[in-house]
């Protein structure tokens, strides 16, 4: 039979919480939320320049003294 505190003592020894890193599958995740919000950002202006806003003058909904009422 196996020593248990020798288990124990092999996985401390495979896993290092100082060593840990994002690693190659972090760097992809990242990248690609990268070249989808670079994307997202391209089409959100192509979108905003297809937009033509001309404000409209206000027009006053009550009478001024210039109006005359009958």
């Amino acid at each position: 039979m196996t020593d248990p505190v020798a288990l124990t003592h092999l996985t401390t020894l495979a896993f290092d919480k100082d060593k840990v890193t994002p690693g190659l599958l972090g760097f992809v995740v990242f990248a690609v939320l990268g070249v989808a919000t670079w994307f997202l950002l391209k089409s959100m202006n192509q979108q905003f320049g297809k937009v033509n806003f001309i404000e409209a003058p206000e027009t006053p909904d009550t009478p001024t003294q210039d109006t005359p009422t009958t």
